[in-house]
């Protein structure tokens, strides 16, 4: 069996991968907790303690795996990471194991971990690209406090609580406006394209996931309101005729997908849980046979996130290409 390292343990990213390697029982000898600091039962993470770890998962920020990746990959382990550090190199693969585990080879040993909403977003839609293709897709975005890690969360209670209490709501540090009762169309800084920094994640590695290089990708994402779980209204247009019928099986046999094919499903109806829901697949005009929207949500903290990166994992595991 493997030892397994989590760096930023305490982080709302770290506390859910230990949680979901506990749930889904994944055979590991060890797991070390770490952190920028030490503190009860978590160490302070240091390029000599990392060395002892088969497997490490980097659950925060870009700064500690740029500055314990090298080493750790120089001497054979293998390092999953949730920073968006180095998701489009080249020689990087961009998993989701659900939607193009054929392209992670035995000699692979880094491992990113796909922006949460690009993620939620490949996982509907790798149905609808291998039943009728995909040519174009344009989403918009409703992304959760949680999505900035514990001080958007921490931002958006305060201001709910400030709003009830009748109190003056504190100044925002975490987004670039008030969230609670608001919802706020920028997510990252904003890019020279106009785009923000969420919006060019969305479309670059949404190209690399589904495999499709020329896709066109456009995003509008929006911060509401909302603690856990992203929601995402998808207009797609397919590469030949389909229907509604067809999506639809092709949704209902997905793995990683709940297909609704009736009423509707909310950001508070997939916490917690790990697969990602589709609902409201429709026509965008009735006369059209490639033009359909749908309706998809997922807990960001767990399929966004951790779980994805703990089924990196165990894909390695099942395949053989992880030795202690």
């Amino acid at each position: 069996m493997v030892s397994v390292a989590v760096v930023g343990a305490t982080g709302v990213v770290g506390e859910t991968i230990l949680r979901v390697l506990e749930e889904r029982r994944v055979p590991v000898e060890r797991v070390g907790k770490f952190a920028s600091r030490a503190r009860n039962g978590v160490e302070a993470a240091s390029a000599d303690a990392l060395r002892e770890f088969d497997v490490v998962f980097f659950a925060g920020g870009e700064d500690a795996s740029e500055t314990y990746a090298p080493a750790l990959l120089e001497r054979g382990a293998v390092v999953i990471d949730n920073s968006s550090t180095f998701r489009m190199r080249d020689d990087v693969p961009l998993v989701i194991p659900e939607v193009n585990a054929n392209v992670v080879r035995g000699d692979h040993r880094l491992f990113p971990v796909a922006n949460c909403t690009a993620i939620i977003l490949c996982t509907a839609l790798a149905p609808v690209r291998d039943t009728a293709g995909l040519r174009c897709v344009r989403v918009a975005t409703y992304q959760a406090a949680s999505g900035a890690g514990r001080a958007g969360l921490d931002e958006l209670i305060a201001g709910e609580r400030a709003a009830v209490s009748g109190e003056a709501e504190p100044e925002p540090k975490t987004f670039p406006a008030r969230l609670a009762r608001n919802v706020i169309p920028q997510v990252g800084r904003f890019e020279a394209s106009g785009y923000c920094g969420e919006e060019e994640k969305v479309r670059d590695e949404t190209r690399k996931m589904l495999g499709l290089p020329a896709l066109l990708v456009s995003a509008t994402t929006v911060r509401v309101p909302v603690r856990t779980a992203h929601s995402e209204a998808v207009w797609f247009e397919t590469e030949r005729d389909t229907s509604v019928e067809e999506l639809a099986a092709a949704f209902d046999r997905a793995p990683g997908v709940v297909f609704h094919s009736e009423g509707i499903v909310t950001p508070r109806d997939v916490e917690g849980r790990d697969a990602v829901h589709v609902a409201r697949v429709r026509r965008e005009d009735e006369t059209s046979k490639r033009h359909f929207v749908l309706w998809c949500a997922g807990d960001q903290l767990r399929k966004g996130a951790a779980t994805n990166g703990v089924q990196i994992l165990e894909l390695l595991l099942a395949r053989g290409f992880l030795q202690s």
